[in-house]
C-alpha cells in the first residue's frame, strides 16, 4: 500500500510563492511510475496541475500554470515537489498528490489547502 503525505499548503497573498511536498512511503518508491498534483476548487471538478515521470523526469503542466509552477522530484526520497510562484486568487483550491504505479493502480494524498488572497 502506497501512502502519500503532503505538506506546504497555506495562505499567501497574490504574487507570492509556496512549495508543496508529497512524500511516498519508502518501501513503495520503486513501484511508482509517475507522480503529479491535482487541484479542486469548490464547485469544480478536479483537474491536473502538473505531473512528472519517475524514470525520465518528463513533465506535463496545465496551461493555466505554465511559466509559474514547476514540478520536480527526488526519487531517492520518493518525494515530488510543486514550486508555485506568482500565485493568483484563482489558484485557490485543495491540492492533491497522486501516484500512479507500474501496476496501473493510483493512490491519493489527503489534500492540502492553498488559499491565495487578493
Amino acid at each position: 500500500q502506497v501512502q502519500l503525505v503532503e505538506s506546504g499548503g497555506g495562505l499567501v497573498q497574490a504574487g507570492g510563492s509556496l512549495r508543496l511536498s508529497c512524500a511516498a512511503s519508502t518501501g513503495t518508491i520503486n513501484s511508482i511510475r509517475l507522480m503529479g498534483w491535482y487541484r479542486q476548487a469548490p464547485g469544480k471538478q478536479r483537474e491536473l496541475v502538473a505531473s512528472i515521470t519517475s524514470s525520465e523526469g518528463f513533465t506535463n503542466y496545465a496551461d493555466s500554470v505554465k511559466g509559474r509552477f514547476t514540478i520536480s522530484r527526488d526519487n531517492a526520497k520518493g518525494t515530488v515537489y510543486l514550486q508555485m510562484n506568482s500565485l493568483k486568487p484563482e489558484d485557490t483550491a485543495v491540492y492533491y498528490c497522486n501516484a500512479r504505479l507500474w501496476s496501473g493502480n493510483r493512490y491519493w494524498g489527503q489534500g492540502t489547502q492553498v488559499t491565495v488572497s487578493s
